[in-house]
């Protein structure tokens, strides 16, 4: 299912503080990175509510995907295309990973036949700042990604947490406590994804902070900051690029990773080995049935 690509006007919506640092981002990317081929596909995951809809007509700067208050997200995944000065930015809105206090599979299988051929260069997994706690649902999510698409994601990953503009709890300073969420949530994503440690520490997934709502202060050059003064919007662009130009191959989504061929694959080497055991194991208790009913023989 393609995208029909059209001009970024949203682009003009930004504050012109925030469409310069864009251009010289964008710009750089097409320098050092696509060499000629200029598209960024960035992919959005993560459960319902969360802001994921909210954050891709932040990026774009324009209403694109709908959000209101009764229906919290999508309910396919919808890829939007925009292109400016001859670079095309792709970003793919997708369903809630969450249904019934369960992770969909539905919704994850939904995704990788939506993305059947096309290469996943940037992935936003989107969790709020203001939850206080992970738990075993998160881990299970960013385990059901890892299986579907293979650990190696999470080497092109960077962590948003949204509803940023808040006063922390407990009187914690506002950078010390999105620290602490941060590191919550990025021990689940390892947890979760079962990366080795070393892999882990070298990947180093970046965390992005979004507030997409109309309270979000603003600076003198009229750009949207959050309560530590950082524009966000440019901030989290440069972090998108940072993870786009990391060094780590982008994921091209073939028919192999959707059939899951490759755990089959191994799935089915082990089919001999663990037949060849459950033989020797009925051979066994034959044995010791006959060994038993010979001695209560020789009993009577």
């Amino acid at each position: 299912m393609g995208s029909i690509i059209r001009e970024w006007v949203g682009f003009q919506q930004f504050p012109s503080a925030t469409q310069s640092k864009l251009v010289e981002l964008f710009g750089k990317l097409k320098e050092e990175y696509l060499q000629g081929v200029s598209t960024l596909t960035i992919l959005v995951m993560g459960k319902g509510g969360v802001g994921k809809s909210s954050t891709v007509n932040s990026l774009i700067g324009e209403r694109v995907a709908n959000v209101n208050s009764f229906s919290s997200e999508v309910s396919r995944p919808v890829m939007v295309s925009r292109t400016r000065a001859g670079f095309t930015l792709n970003i793919i809105d997708t369903p809630g990973l969450v249904e019934g206090g369960y992770v969909s599979y539905q919704a994850l299988d939904l995704i990788k036949r939506f993305l059947l051929n096309k290469t996943i260069d940037v992935l936003l997994y989107v969790d709020r700042l203001d939850a206080y706690r992970v738990d075993d649902l998160d881990k299970q999510i960013i385990s059901a990604i890892s299986d579907s698409f293979g650990k190696e994601i999470w080497r092109k990953s960077l962590l948003v947490l949204t509803h940023a503009q808040l006063c922390p709890p407990d009187d914690l300073n506002y950078d010390v406590f999105s620290g602490r969420r941060s590191e919550a949530v990025l021990k689940t994503i390892h947890a979760g994804s079962r990366m080795r440690k070393r892999k882990f520490e070298v990947t180093a997934i970046p965390v992005g902070l979004v507030e997409n709502s109309g309270r979000c202060n603003k600076n003198e050059n009229d750009e949207k900051i959050l309560p530590n003064g950082e524009a966000w919007i440019p901030s989290l662009v440069k972090e998108i690029i940072g993870v786009a130009t990391n060094g780590n191959k982008s994921i091209f989504v073939d028919k192999k990773l959707i059939d899951g061929s490759e755990s089959n694959d191994r799935g089915k080497v082990l089919i001999p080995l663990i037949l060849g055991v459950q033989w020797l194991i009925v051979k066994w208790i034959q044995r010791a049935i006959k060994n038993d009913i010979a001695k209560g023989g020789k009993a009577l």
